[in-house]
């Protein structure tokens, strides 16, 4: 459950609460696909094409989530970067994680 965070003297850098909720939510429908593979891999007669397709579902769904954080951090920390002092820092992180994807 996602639980609301305290406030502090100094605002923290976390991700914005909409941005959990839909990224939870993305990363149960991969979990649903991923467990629908296994399923269909238990059994002998499975066709290879719609193991394929699912394993592309959670790519898809794993892809989108990832969509969903990065625009959560570009809306919330990196447009705000210039006023806090840390936008060469911000664009850096940004891009390492550009990088990994």
């Amino acid at each position: 459950m996602i639980e609301a965070v305290a406030e502090t003297a100094e605002p923290a850098l976390c991700m914005p609460l909409e941005s959990r909720k839909r990224a939870i939510r993305r990363l149960a429908i991969a979990k649903g696909h991923l467990e629908s593979i296994q399923r269909m891999l238990e059994n002998p007669h499975v066709y290879c094409v719609d193991v394929l397709r699912q394993i592309k579902a959670v790519q898809g769904a794993l892809e989108g989530a990832g969509d969903v954080v990065l625009r959560g951090h570009l809306e919330a920390h990196v447009a705000t970067a210039a006023l806090r002092g840390d936008a060469t820092e911000m664009v850096d992180e940004v891009m390492e994680a550009i990088r990994l994807r």
